[in-house]
Order: C-alpha cells, then sequence, then structure tokens
C-alpha cells in the first residue's frame, strides 16, 4: 500500500503586527511562491498585503494511524493571512480554506479589533482554534510568567462565549532575541506538539465535481500561466479540462505541484500549483476554477441569514452591504423575510469542535412556492434567523451552499466597532434573468390594514364609510375587499361615494340592534348640530370603525392586493 499525506490547513490569524508572518517562518520549512512578504509592496511597507502560504511535515501521530491505514505523513499548510483593518475581504478569503485557526495575540497588548474580527471569522468558518500568546521575549523575566498567565486568563474568559471556549492557548516567541530575530524560536516546539493533538482527519469529497480556488496567478516563462491555489471539492489531475467560469474560458490543466512537488493529482483541502498554457494571468487575480459547465455566474442569491452578535448596527430591507463569497466581494442590496409564525425549533446546542460550520441542522430552508412575511428589519425575525434576497451590483461565481458574510466595510477601518453584521450560506443562486423567472412568482408579502369610520347607515345593507381610503386612491382597486366593523359585524367594499374618498360597504352580516343603536344616534347629532355652512361635528365618543385588511406582494409587477 503506497503511504500517504494528510494535507491540514492552518489558517494564522491576528491583529497587525502580532507577528504573524514571523511565526509562520519559525514554523515552515517549505515556502511557496507567495510566502513570508515576497510581495514587493508588503516589502515596502513592511506589512502583510496578501494571502501567504508555506508549509512544514510530521509524522503522523498514533491516534490517526490505524492498523491498515497508509497515512504516514501531516503536512501542516500554513496560510498566513493580513491584519491590517483594510485588508479584511482577504482574510475572510483565507479563512474559508482552513482546518484550523491559530489566533495569534501580542502578549504585551491583548486582544485588539483585528483581534476580535479574526475570533468573529474563525467562529463563522473553522473548525477549530489554537491561540498563540506571541513576543513572551517583550516581557522582562522576572513578570514573564505573571504576565503570560494574566492574559491567559482574559482570553479565555472572551473564549467562553464563542464556540471556542475549550480552545488550548501556547505562549511562545517567534522571533526571541528583538526586532532582529537573533536566537531560535522559544516554545514553537511546544506549539506543533498542540497542533498534533488538535489535529484531524477532514471530510475530503473526492467524487463531487471540481471546485478550485485560486489565491494567486503568475507566468513562468517556457511553461505557461500558474494559478495556486486550494481544492475546495472534488478531485484535479493532469490533463483534466477545467473551466474558468468568470471568464467563461476552458484549459487543459498541462501539470500540478504541491510544494514544488510534482504530483499527478489533487484532492479536496490540497494546496496546488496548476499550470496551464495560453493564458494571461493579468486576467484572473483571484476566483474559481471548477468542472465545466458545472459552476453558475450568478447576479442575486437568496441566503439563510444569521446576525453576529458584536455588531451594533441596523440589518434592515433595502440597505447595502459587502458581501464576500470566497475572495470574491461585492455591493449587495438587502431584502429580508421569514416564515409567518412561529419557527421551527433551533438546533439544542451550538456546534461542537469537530463540527463544520453550518453542519449544524439549520432552522429554515428556502422553498420558491411557500409564502413569506416581509421583514422591515432583522429584529423582526423571530427565533432561528430570517431569509434575505441579495441583488449583487456585479456577477460572482459560487459553489454550492456557499458560506458567505456580510460587513459594513465603509466604517471607519480605525474604529473599535466590529464591521462584520451577519453570515449565512447560498440556498438558491440567482442568474441574470430572475427579475423576470423567479421574482414575479417570490411570494414575499407586506401585512397592510387601514381604518374609517362610519359616517351613516345610508339604507338595511349599505353604510357610508369615510377616512378608509384617501381622497385621491383608485376605489376600483378596493371594490370586492372585505372589512370589519369593529363590533364585530363583516362587509364588502362596494364602490366611491361623492367625491370626497369615502366609500360605501355592504354588509354581508346582519347588524346587531346595538350596533343599529349607535349608528342612528350618531346620524341624529350629525344631522341637528350641522347647519350647511357649518364644519363637520367632532366624531361621537364611541364611534364605529372600519378595517380593511390585506397582503400586498412585495415583488407583483401588478401589486395586486390579496386577502385570506
Amino acid at each position: 500500500m503506497a503511504e500517504s499525506t494528510l494535507n491540514f490547513n492552518v489558517g494564522v490569524l491576528g491583529h497587525i503586527d502580532s507577528g504573524k508572518t514571523s511565526l509562520a517562518r519559525a514554523l515552515s520549512s517549505v515556502a511557496s511562491t507567495a510566502s513570508f512578504d515576497k510581495n514587493p509592496q508588503s516589502q515596502e511597507r513592511g506589512i502583510t498585503i496578501d494571502l501567504g502560504f508555506s508549509s512544514f511535515s510530521v509524522p503522523t501521530p498514533e491516534r490517526l494511524s490505524a492498523p491498515g491505514s497508509a497515512l504516514r505523513t501531516v503536512q501542516f499548510t500554513l496560510v498566513d493571512c493580513p491584519g491590517h483593518a483594510s485588508l479584511i475581504r482577504t482574510i475572510i478569503g483565507g479563512a474559508q480554506i482552513i482546518d484550523l485557526m491559530l489566533l495569534v495575540v501580542d502578549v504585551t497588548k491583548g486582544m485588539q479589533t483585528q483581534t476580535a474580527e479574526c475570533l468573529v471569522i474563525g467562529g463563522i468558518l473553522c473548525r477549530r482554534l489554537v491561540v498563540v500568546l506571541n513576543k513572551t521575549d517583550l516581557v522582562p523575566e522576572p513578570k514573564r510568567a505573571a504576565h503570560v498567565e494574566k492574559m491567559s486568563r482574559r482570553l479565555r474568559a472572551t473564549l467562553q462565549t464563542t464556540r471556542f471556549r475549550d480552545a488550548p492557548v501556547v505562549a511562545l516567541a517567534a522571533r526571541p532575541g528583538g526586532a532582529e530575530g537573533t536566537g531560535d524560536a522559544s516554545g514553537v516546539s511546544e506549539l506543533v506538539e498542540e497542533l498534533l493533538r488538535q489535529v484531524y482527519v477532514p471530510q475530503r469529497s473526492v467524487s463531487e465535481p471540481l471546485v478550485f480556488s485560486v489565491d494567486h496567478c503568475f507566468s513562468i516563462r517556457g511553461q505557461g500561466t500558474v494559478m495556486t491555489g486550494t481544492v475546495l471539492q472534488g478531485s484535479l489531475a493532469v490533463n483534466q479540462t477545467v473551466e474558468i467560469p468568470a471568464l467563461k474560458v476552458t484549459k487543459k490543466v498541462k501539470s500540478l505541484q504541491m510544494f514544488r512537488r510534482p504530483v499527478e493529482r489533487a484532492i479536496q483541502g490540497d494546496r496546488v500549483g496548476v499550470c496551464v498554457t495560453q493564458f494571461d494571468p493579468k486576467t484572473l487575480e483571484r476566483g474559481l476554477v471548477a468542472a465545466v459547465g458545472y459552476l453558475p455566474t450568478i447576479t442575486a442569491c437568496i441566503i439563510q441569514l444569521h446576525r453576529i452578535d458584536y455588531f451594533r448596527g441596523e440589518i434592515r430591507s433595502k440597505s447595502r452591504f459587502h458581501v464576500t463569497l470566497g475572495h470574491d466581494t461585492a455591493m449587495a442590496r438587502m431584502t429580508l423575510f421569514a416564515r409567518p409564525g412561529p419557527a421551527p425549533a433551533a438546533p439544542a446546542a451550538a456546534p461542537g469542535a469537530d463540527e463544520a460550520p453550518g453542519d449544524a441542522q439549520q432552522a429554515d430552508e428556502f422553498d420558491a412556492g411557500a409564502e413569506y412575511a416581509y421583514l422591515e428589519s432583522l429584529e423582526e425575525a423571530v427565533a432561528g434567523g430570517a431569509l434575505a434576497l441579495l441583488e449583487l451590483e456585479r456577477p460572482v461565481t459560487v459553489p454550492p451552499r456557499a458560506v458567505l458574510i456580510g460587513s459594513k466595510l465603509d466604517m471607519d477601518v480605525n474604529s473599535a466597532a466590529c464591521r462584520l453584521a451577519f453570515h449565512g450560506r447560498v440556498l438558491a443562486p440567482l442568474a441574470r434573468d430572475y427579475t423576470a423567472t423567479l421574482l414575479p412568482g417570490l411570494r414575499v408579502y407586506k401585512d397592510k390594514s387601514k381604518a374609517g369610520t362610519v359616517e351613516r347607515l345610508q339604507s338595511e345593507t349599505e353604510l357610508i364609510v369615510r377616512d378608509l381610503l384617501k381622497k385621491e386612491s383608485n376605489v376600483a382597486l378596493f371594490s370586492g375587499l372585505a372589512v370589519q366593523l369593529s363590533t364585530g359585524e363583516r362587509g364588502v367594499i362596494e364602490g366611491g361615494f361623492g367625491q370626497s374618498g369615502k366609500v360605501k360597504v355592504r354588509l354581508t352580516d346582519a347588524l346587531s340592534e346595538e350596533t343599529r343603536a349607535r349608528l342612528s344616534a350618531a346620524g341624529r347629532r350629525k344631522a341637528k348640530s350641522a347647519p350647511p355652512t357649518a364644519p363637520p361635528p367632532p366624531p361621537p365618543s364611541d364611534p364605529v370603525t372600519v378595517e380593511l385588511r390585506f397582503k400586498r406582494y412585495v415583488f407583483d409587477p401588478k401589486k395586486r392586493m390579496v386577502q385570506s
């Protein structure tokens, strides 16, 4: 049996200048073409501005080496994410391809704004977390142990409200000896031991159609164009024909490499470089490559939406958010809706450490034939979340049931406020023609009501009602709609009466003696006290009112009114 290697993707996230890249360098034995801030802009600015990839390999721990297993090596692929607030969309893209997150915290500063945002992102997209308290060498030796313990307690208290409440904390110095990094990294071996305790065998889907997330694209003279990235689903092989849906082009895979090692095949979770020919790398900085014809390019989608607790802004229909799917971010306009009535029971507990985000049973799904109540804001939703129609300002290519994060990236990056507003999963991707195909039949309704006052009893079966409609209203649109009196009787709008917006209501229920007496008394008071030129008298203290209730479907082009 041929020996095999488990590729395990570890995201390195945290606030800017917390030492993420130094930690990745201290851990790694193999660097990719995009690692350790090789980007010229990174070197010029002194910060990580793009995703960096490197790796190291260790023997498989005994608990994963079952008898007869061919698994001999674990390759940890490190995804070094930027820490600057302005690069949050790059961080979100990087976090969507990882199996475990290293949350790097500067021990001298503790939790900072982007540390908290990274923790939120990890809670949505990641299974497991290890907290790294870095830069312990900057704390004087006599105070070091006490300071590390204090910061560890604070971090564990913060984690208690998250799905990572049992996450381990490892203290180390990735670059001991000060800014120049002299000496060997201290505590890194303990971190590797912790990673081996945390590693698991992720579910890898090999039989499904290929989805490959590209994070870098560049040309190599004499060979072709190389797209580096992570296999999100399925497998990829030499000579396979793949599609770049956003560009509507297909290419044949010339060769594959994993960290400079040629391979014939890669499966879900693998970090790989894909070489193709006759392709301009400038046309694809980031994006998705897939099996031919598999991935849709959408202009809208219906999602399952859940608020991020730390977001303090409003989430309202008609508002606009930045929506990040994989490495792609687009502006979207939101329409919120939910099933009317009580929500289905939510899961009893938060997902466990070994459950993937979104694996827990969802409280709702989208049924194109069902009725949904329109929500002005997410606060109106009952327990279990809401659904939302997101109309994108530009086309985006998405995998099936893709996870997305909605943000307010136009907020001040220097504020302490959380910019991450909601997360969700794509339930229905919608193509460009959705406004003509899906929307007219999407039964999202608003409950409407109007109230008026009975002015007089016109006949045994007819009432004259004022203030139910506006003077300029088209009464014909309301004819035939049912109304109910405050005294319980029912009727139907028969048409207009005069030019002042009054309507005639035909009774379908016989009036009670009490109602008849009240209406007769009101009519006598009006006739006795109102000379021809005088203003109308004040209404009686106990007027009989009329209520009109109906539904109006938000996307109905004819704006019809419907009653149950």
